[in-house]
């Protein structure tokens, strides 16, 4: 028998993704939803608990008192502001370590994973369960970059390689070769809201998503999802670039199709990295 699952769930659709797939595997699983962030009906009647994300003593307290073996992060999480955050004891006994160095979510993260493994739980990727997220290499649909659209990707790689280095963002537009905005703590939404207006003419811009440079692979990989594209389509996005086995895909069938409808390249590439 799989051991039993602990999934610290997030908003989004990945964490129902992975509470069907354990359902139909039969997989013993224990969702821990983080508050103001989890959508309520996906944690209907099945075994949960509620905690705020700086609650880390509670959410240990409840994988321990379920039994949990691996624990998995899924979803999507909004960090909230410091005025704003109330942690238990164990969480503020982490608060030091989190102001001492980067702020930056890999790093925080990364802080989660030490603090979770330090108790006995094995942390794992999502893509370690659901293994058809990850993206593969090459154009997903019908539309592939020209020559054009290729050289915006290796300039938002270049770019995108800089930004992950210093834990800032894993989203980057470029069009023409010229650099039309870069993801930080807003998100990738609102990248794509900001460079609306800044196009030039001719061919739309590239919106490209990669892994920063020291990213923990079991947490927050770029996803690129239907509503990526629709976004990215109507900011006057031409094509989307993600790094191959590096990020997730969400429904993926469904992300092509609404791709090729839009008339938009969704292609997974290759990244070189020089890690020193």
């Amino acid at each position: 028998m799989l051991p039993k699952l602990g999934i610290l769930a997030g908003g989004g659709s990945l964490p129902k993704q992975l509470i069907d797939v354990c359902e139909k595997l039969r997989r013993p699983f224990f969702v821990v939803a983080i508050e103001n962030n989890a959508d309520p009906e996906v944690v209907v009647s099945i075994p949960h608990c509620w905690a705020r994300l700086e609650a880390v003593g509670r959410i240990i307290a409840n994988l321990k008192r379920a039994r949990v073996k691996e624990v998995v992060m899924v979803g999507l999480v909004t960090r909230p502001s410091w005025r704003d955050v109330k942690p238990d004891w164990r969480g503020l006994k982490m608060l030091p370590k989190v102001l001492g160095g980067s702020q930056g979510d890999g790093a925080i993260l990364s802080l989660a994973i030490k603090e979770l493994e330090l108790e006995g739980f094995c942390v794992i990727g999502i893509d370690d369960v659901l293994t058809d997220l990850r993206t593969p290499l090459g154009p997903l649909g019908q539309y592939h970059p020209d020559s054009i659209a290729q050289r915006d990707i290796e300039r938002a790689i270049e770019v995108g390689l800089a930004l992950g280095a210093v834990d800032v963002g894993q989203a980057v537009v470029v069009q023409h070769g010229v650099v039309l905005g870069v993801e930080a703590v807003e998100g990738t939404d609102a990248l794509l809201e900001r460079c609306l207006g800044l196009y030039r003419g001719g061919d739309g811009g590239v919106l490209l998503k990669l892994k920063k440079a020291y990213q923990d692979s079991r947490v927050d990989l770029p996803t690129v999802g239907p509503d990526t594209v629709a976004k990215a389509s109507q900011a006057g996005i031409r094509g989307i670039a993600i790094e191959a086995d590096a990020s997730l895909l969400v429904e993926r069938a469904r992300l092509v199709r609404d791709a090729d409808l839009a008339g938009m390249f969704v292609t997974g590439v290759k990244v070189e990295r020089c890690l020193g």
